[in-house]
């Protein structure tokens, strides 16, 4: 019997050393999935670019504004709040939200996703202004996703228009390209004019350099937005990485040096440099360093008091905001 637990603890800190920490298992990485998986059918069904995880600054609070996601388009920029909720979910007098759990069968009350929506709008646009970009008069729109396939809207009509719930979600398809619209009748704005080009590129540049929150991407592709703290590991190995900093760095990528799908002990780890002239690097500007692949990623999540720690071996690849 303490032969057979001597030898399954040994097994679990190998398995440890060679796939990772516990972290990853820790994370609740749903809600960050959410919010990627509608970015990525966004951009596949409606066209434009998804920005995801901005934190806009918000001159009537101390913090910033937290956005899930902009949709750019030339003829729109849609605010989208997320809401990754399972269970049945109705809406009070007052326009918050509840969800009766069906795993935990407890009560979750939510603000007003609309209003939180709505706000967002203001503080981008505000945002936006101040950078010296003026948006036509109904450029600016907001909706609310609900993601999650466990969705079940108690009178669905209750919900106001803004609202795309998951039954509309996942029957949403792009129309014909002879259209004005991208998506099904109703769901988006219809009849809107596009902006010219120089505005449009100039939204871009915008929106890819305001404030986001950092990314780290796990292996399975699974996401996590908060903040990258440091690395930590062997004294020869934190030498290599000393120059991954938010204010040099923009990207980091981490790629597998095994072969025959072993678990390997050292990996590459590629960055790039910062460059705000560019939207992206050049080949010539990635620098390519060998570590061990046991060292460690320290992240915080967003709304998470804990920092993760996540091996290098469990990470694909990870995104610092400027």
């Amino acid at each position: 019997m303490w032969l057979a637990l001597v030898f399954a603890f040994i097994l679990y800190k190998v398995l440890r050393l060679f796939f990772g920490d516990d972290d990853v298992l820790d994370v609740e990485t749903s809600d960050f999935n959410a919010l990627f998986a509608v970015s990525a059918r966004l951009e596949k069904l409606y066209g434009g670019k998804v920005y995801v995880g901005l934190r806009i600054p918000d001159a009537d609070c101390a913090s910033p504004q937290n956005i899930d996601l902009v949709l750019l388009t030339k003829r729109e920029a849609v605010v989208i709040c997320v809401k990754n909720l399972a269970g049945f979910v109705s809406v009070n007098p007052d326009g918050s939200w509840v969800c009766i759990s069906e795993r935990k069968h407890k009560e979750e009350h939510h603000e007003d996703p609309v209003a939180e929506a709505r706000r967002q709008v203001a503080v981008l646009e505000s945002y936006l202004e101040q950078r010296g970009v003026a948006l036509p008069e109904g450029y600016l729109s907001y909706k609310v996703i609900t993601s999650n396939p466990k969705f079940r809207a108690l009178n669905p009509d209750s919900f106001p228009p803004e609202v795309i719930q998951y039954d509309q979600w996942v029957l949403m398809k792009p129309e014909s390209k002879s259209m004005l619209s991208g998506w099904i009748k109703g769901a988006f704005s219809t009849a809107k004019n596009e902006v010219q080009d120089s505005k449009y590129q100039q939204l871009h540049s915008v929106l890819s350099t305001a404030p986001m929150w950092d990314r780290v991407e796990l292996r399975g592709s699974k996401y996590v937005l908060g903040e990258f703290l440091e690395f930590k590991g062997k004294h020869d190995d934190i030498q290599l990485l000393q120059y991954i900093k938010r204010s040099k760095v923009d990207r980091v990528i981490v790629q597998k040096t095994s072969m025959f799908g072993l678990a390997p002990t050292r990996l590459q780890v590629l960055y790039s440099f910062r460059d705000f002239r560019n939207e992206g690097a050049s080949a010539s500007e990635w620098k390519e360093v060998t570590v061990r692949s046991s060292t460690d990623v320290l992240f915080q999540p967003h709304n998470s008091k804990k920092v993760c720690k996540f091996k290098l071996s469990t990470v694909t690849s990870l995104t610092l905001s400027a």
